[in-house]
């Protein structure tokens, strides 16, 4: 849909001469429907996330990237300024782990189902991606399922206001391209003993290893290459091998999370770990490893037994054992609209502001191998940001406006996209009609 540009109020801040120069500049016609050929959002706190904050800041988008970051200038002839004075600029957020979009994923047929695609049973128009919006969330992981061993293959999202799901996957063709990462799991989720799946941990751990050295012999055969013999499983499981597919590992408890990163070394792959409740216990074997960890941070106790170590504190003591941490939401675990508290939390429990920041951004694109166009604010990248009302991590501070490469997707001020922001009851009529009851 169109979204209108706003132009907000400047503050006191400002000196006489810039005063002057942004009157006269907001007064030009305000664009109704597309973004100018280039626009400069001025007057905000930037934080680019990899570099300082930069007071006073200047955004300049043009068709879609980033084309400049840093202090406001004066000569900006030409182009069409937005001041947002008084407001926070930060990077999209990133959310490494969710399960928005109404997907399931592996069925109750066997534990391992690396042939699955998410992205076959998204719904680009569902509700949970408008909350994502909403909670200045740009790009996502949506993840299967947890209950199997590989529950199948993830889909990197940007959260394009789309028709279609292929609008908002990152890659230019599902039938060709690596559409997203593989779903693994261990621990309890998959412990059901029936129907092929397994009973104890070990028997969990055996069932992987067949599976990927039964695609090893798929290759070695020839049959990989074979004109009409196609093994969806087995080709999934070789992109893993050969680095073109990211492993997701769902993982909570410490020797699980060994098990995890002792598959990664027999197989020759670096999992993102996920969850790693009790992370804190082997911090420095998860360092050793190279494998960065995405994290959940929740509000009150409760769950399954696995993770009753999780704590506030799991991001500082990662961080200090130097390894990447990023966190995530797991839509519906964690609302999506109150993502960037899970950093604040972080910060509470000892993390660095710098390393929360990169947490919910930078960190969380790294990820999913996507930090070439988006996690920061800098030239050249993809023009997704968020608009704030104050600092980042302060529980006062609301996301007023969203942005996706350089097209405004949420914003507060419209009745519509507020709805799905504050929930309430009657979200739906007030939603269509305009109406409150």
């Amino acid at each position: 849909m169109a979204r209108n540009f706003v132009t907000l109020d400047i503050s006191e801040s400002y000196s006489v001469h810039r005063f002057l120069i942004l009157v006269s500049l907001t007064l030009l016609p305000v664009f109704a429907s597309a973004q100018p050929e280039r626009t400069a959002f001025i007057g905000a706190t930037i934080y680019p996330v990899g570099g300082l904050p930069i007071e006073e800041g200047m955004l300049v988008v043009e068709n879609g990237r980033i084309v400049e970051v840093g202090p406001v200038r004066a000569n900006l002839i030409g182009v069409h300024q937005v001041v947002v004075s008084g407001k926070v600029i930060m990077p999209g957020l990133v959310d490494t782990h969710s399960h928005t979009g109404a997907g399931d994923g592996g069925d109750s047929s066997g534990p391992l189902h690396p042939d699955v695609r998410i992205l076959d049973a998204l719904d680009p128009r569902a509700d949970s991606f408008e909350r994502a919006r909403a909670g200045g969330i740009t790009t996502l992981n949506v993840m299967p399922g947890s209950g199997h061993l590989m529950s199948g293959q993830t889909a990197y999202l940007k959260l394009r206001d789309a028709a279609t799901i292929e609008e908002m996957l990152f890659c230019d063709d599902p039938l060709t391209d690596v559409c997203g990462g593989m779903k693994m799991a261990n621990g309890t989720n998959s412990l059901r003993g029936t129907d092929g799946f397994p009973d104890t941990r070990a028997r969990s751990a055996a069932l992987v290893r067949e599976m990927f050295y039964e695609a090893l012999a798929y290759r070695e055969s020839g049959k990989e290459d074979s004109v009409g013999v196609r093994d969806l499983q087995k080709e999934a499981l070789l992109q893993i091998i050969d680095g073109e597919r990211i492993v997701h590992f769902h993982t909570h408890r410490h020797d699980d999370i060994l098990t995890a990163l002792r598959l990664g070394r027999e197989f020759g792959f670096a999992p993102v770990l996920h969850h790693v409740s009790e992370g804190w216990r082997v911090a420095e074997e998860i360092a050793a490893s190279g494998s960065p960890a995405s994290i959940i941070v929740l509000d009150s106790p409760g769950g399954k037994l696995e993770a009753r170590g999780l704590y506030i504190d799991t991001g500082a003591a990662l961080e200090r054992a130097g390894v990447a941490v990023a966190y995530h939401t797991d839509d519906y675990i964690t609302d999506s609209r109150l993502f960037l508290r899970s950093a604040a939390l972080g910060v509470r429990g000892g993390m660095s502001r710098e390393v929360a920041l990169e947490a919910v951004t930078l960190a969380g694109a790294r990820m999913l191998g996507l930090d070439d166009r988006i996690g920061s604010l800098e030239s050249g990248k993809d023009a997704d940001f968020i608009i704030l009302s104050g600092d980042p991590f302060s529980v006062y501070t609301r996301v007023e406006q969203t942005w996706m490469e350089g097209v405004k997707v949420f914003d507060l001020a419209d009745p519509a996209d507020r709805a799905y922001a504050t929930g309430g009851y009657d979200v739906y009529r007030s939603a269509t009609t305009g109406q409150e009851e």
